[in-house]
């Protein structure tokens, strides 16, 4: 009978063992076989192959060239066995670890809370965060997923949506009692209005007054580059700021902010996407960390408009 494939691979790591050890009684303590039974494999080898792979005496052995390559070669095929059956066995469970890139304040407040149920689901991953209001680049590979705000730009990247966000002018109670309370748009000129400082397609606040839409150039004494210093600012009483509602949701319950002007609030929204490498060959781990993204945020972004 034709000796079967896996009785070669029993053979081929009894080869390695012998050659690791560098005896036949080396290698049977190691694999919990008798002597006499690794020296029988090892002649069934050299049978079958026609050549000699160990050279043996009473006190030493070593490989001949021809053995160098035939552990040369049963170390590779292992080693593709093995990698082939542990990319099945956790096709299931996916493993290994993903770049996440995400802005400083939505991560603290709506994607890190996020994580413990998903590493519970998925113990096998790391997740390597990026913490950062720049921008990182998803094609270069500098990162895995990116959650991103706003219109995406054209690129031969995937996107999935995770929710929208809203935005609102608030202040603290502390800075409405010193500097009054605007009641339209125009008021906000006699304010000191805290804005951001990156550049963007409309340069000022968007309101909706008697149904027209307008943007209104502000100004103030302090500008920044992300939402969560916008906040600090005028929790502070230095003024009055726009910022999305996923920054204050829990600030206004508490009325340690207080939302202005919503007669005049455009009511425009920030899309949130979830960016990444698509295609068939998108990895397990970062398939099932975007899937766990938009089945959770989908569930509060309704929370945050």
């Amino acid at each position: 009978m034709k000796q079967g494939k896996t009785d070669r691979t029993a053979e081929m790591e009894t080869f390695l063992s012998v050659a690791c050890t560098g005896s036949l009684s080396g290698a049977a303590r190691e694999l919990g076989l008798s002597p006499s039974a690794v020296s029988r494999i090892m002649t069934r080898i050299e049978k079958r192959l026609g050549i000699r792979l160990i050279v043996r005496s009473t006190r030493s052995l070593h490989l001949t060239s021809e053995g160098e390559s035939y552990a040369l070669a049963a170390r590779r095929i292992l080693k593709d066995l093995d990698d082939t059956e542990s990319a099945l066995a956790n096709r299931g469970r996916p493993s290994g670890i993903i770049k996440v890139s995400t802005a400083t304040a939505h991560s603290r407040l709506s994607i890190v809370p996020l994580f413990k149920e998903f590493l519970q689901r998925y113990p096998n991953i790391v997740v390597e965060m990026d913490v950062s209001d720049q921008i990182s680049n998803v094609s270069a590979g500098d990162t895995d997923i990116a959650i991103r705000f706003g219109p995406l730009p054209d690129s031969g990247l995937h996107a999935r949506r995770l929710g929208e966000t809203g935005r609102t002018v608030v202040a603290s109670p502390e800075y409405l009692a010193d500097a009054g309370i605007p009641q339209t748009p125009a008021d906000l000129k006699y304010h000191n209005c805290l804005d951001f400082s990156f550049r963007r397609l409309e340069p000022g606040w968007p309101f909706r007054e008697n149904g027209q839409d307008f943007m209104l150039p502000v100004s103030g004494n302090i500008i920044a580059n992300n939402g969560e210093t916008l906040v600090e600012l005028a929790l502070q009483g230095i003024g009055i700021t726009r910022v999305g509602n996923f920054h204050i949701e829990q600030l206004l319950a508490d009325r340690q902010l207080v939302p202005l002007l919503e007669d005049f609030n455009p009511q425009d929204r920030e899309s949130i996407h979830a960016v990444f490498i698509g295609g068939q060959n998108i990895p397990a781990r970062v398939r099932v960390f975007v899937d766990y993204l938009v089945e959770k945020m989908m569930q509060s972004s309704a929370s945050q408009s």
